[in-house]
């Protein structure tokens, strides 16, 4: 059996792939690892007595606006590293945009706060837990994507990884919102962002370990 007999033979039985598998089996594991981060949310942490009015409010929409969009700017960059020939990450630069915005509204604040206020502001009332919930919410959104990576093929893994967390975490703090009360957009900046960058790293660690395939 010459070269292109094996060729042909190994790739006789190949089952077609949609152009959209890529993407469905990632959302598939953010999906699910979002359910179980919900079901954490509601069951231990519980839903803020009074979402029905913050939803009403700008606050909650930008803590909203910002984790979300930070979550599918990830989960898109993920898409790229998912592959053995990565994809360019440069839409990942994109995802400043929405600190800078949030920095732009908290700045606002800070401006129409007396001085006296903006420790109070930057702080809340939580901040010593919010980045280490944020980051224990991300794991059933991490296990998610590990899941979907298992019929993919990473090659840069620290960077998948890292990418992975990023996303988790980001979807953790969307459901999160769900429970926390802060609504300061100083607060959110900071320690949102601080949980956040702490499911990146966590990611960057464990990527090369268990996304090896």
């Amino acid at each position: 059996m010459n070269t292109e007999q094996l060729i042909e033979h190994l790739s006789a039985d190949v089952p077609r792939v949609t152009g959209h598998a890529l993407a469905h089996r990632i959302g598939l594991g953010i999906v699910g690892g979002c359910l179980g981060t919900l079901v954490l949310v509601c069951a231990v942490l519980g839903v803020r007595p009074d979402l029905q009015v913050a939803i009403h409010g700008f606050a909650f929409w930008v803590k909203l606006v910002y984790t979300l969009t930070l979550g599918i700017g990830a989960a898109h960059a993920i898409s790229q590293l998912a592959r053995p020939i990565p994809g360019s990450l440069r839409s990942l630069w994109l995802l400043v945009l929405p600190v800078l915005i949030v920095a732009g509204i908290g700045g606002g604040e800070l401006s129409r706060t007396p001085s006296a206020q903006w420790m109070a502001m930057w702080l809340g009332r939580s901040w010593r837990v919010c980045p280490l919930l944020v980051l224990t919410l991300a794991a059933p959104v991490f296990a998610g994507l590990l899941w979907s990576f298992r019929k993919l093929a990473p090659t840069r893994l620290r960077a998948a990884g890292a990418t992975a967390g990023l996303s988790a975490g980001a979807w953790a703090a969307t459901l999160y919102g769900l429970h926390c009360p802060e609504e300061s957009a100083i607060f959110i900046l900071t320690w949102y962002s601080l949980g956040i960058l702490l499911a990146a790293g966590t990611g960057a660690l464990l990527g090369p370990r268990l996304l090896r395939w």
